[in-house]
């Protein structure tokens, strides 16, 4: 098991990036791995970035229809702070919207604040599972409508859920993940991080980015990687992913939050 850590107060300022006391492996879209970073620098850390995608936002005619049919239902659920900054985009928030807004995350509940809708809520159980158990779905009568804003692909445990509980639901495609390539650098940058013995870790906080990492190493790197690395989940369904392909789980974070993520570090499983 990878050893825990203590956390001393540390200046990210103070750090130095060379002799860092542990890596955090990021899986986030290109572009978005700033606010990680910056917890981990603030704590002693080094984050590796290791993008699988990048966001696009689609503003094309068929989306901006999707999303106002997905805006009229009495419920609508956002899945990642992606979506709530496409709708946000389309301006699909009215000073006047009645709309319940439902978060998967606390992340998602956040960016729904800041764009204006107070009363959004998430479960304290930040995933799929834990949304569908919340009274303003699970007490819907069938033929309700929902409306949910996503990306293709993501967060189908929802959809399918939802609608076999005979919910209409109105789902909105308002953004997309275009899948990258890792470079023979990125690779190399991986190869040489997993040979120094500081602690390392992998922020494990989408199923679907995981995946598509593991097929984009070769099998020497992706055996180093399930050898040397602790997985920090951000759920227990993460977790049990992890362990389906054959890496430890270090630790469950409270969720995908990056203070939360940091935090799960001093908290490893037994």
């Amino acid at each position: 098991m990878v050893m825990a850590l203590s956390f001393p107060a540390v200046k990210a300022s103070n750090v130095d990036m060379s002799d860092s006391r542990f890596l955090l492996i990021s899986l986030r879209p290109r572009g978005e791995h700033a606010a990680l970073r910056r917890v981990a620098r603030a704590h002693g850390g080094q984050v590796l970035a290791l993008s699988p995608w990048q966001i696009e936002q689609l503003a094309d005619a068929p989306a901006r229809a999707a999303l106002a049919q997905a805006m009229a239902c009495p419920q609508v659920i956002f899945t990642s702070p992606a979506a709530v900054k496409a709708a946000v985009a389309l301006e699909a928030f009215a000073p006047d919207c009645r709309a319940q807004c439902l978060a998967v995350g606390e992340g998602t509940r956040r960016a729904l604040l800041r764009a204006g809708l107070q009363e959004a809520i998430a479960p304290a159980r930040m995933d799929s599972e834990g949304l569908l158990a919340l009274p303003e779905l699970a007490q819907l009568p069938a033929g309700a409508q929902v409306g949910l804003v996503t990306a293709p692909g993501g967060r189908g445990q929802i959809l399918h859920q939802l609608q076999a509980r005979g919910i209409d639901v109105r789902r909105a495609d308002i953004y997309r993940r275009r899948p990258l390539a890792l470079s023979a650098r990125d690779h190399a940058r991986l190869a040489q991080a997993l040979t120094t013995d500081r602690p390392q870790y992998l922020a494990l906080s989408s199923g679907e980015a995981f995946e598509h990492i593991l097929t984009l190493l070769p099998d020497t790197l992706l055996s180093t990687l399930r050898e040397k690395v602790g997985i920090i989940a951000a759920s227990a369904r993460l977790a049990a992913l992890a362990r389906q392909r054959d890496f430890q789980t270090h630790a469950i974070a409270a969720s995908a939050r990056p203070g939360d993520l940091l935090a799960a570090l001093q908290h490893p499983e037994n």
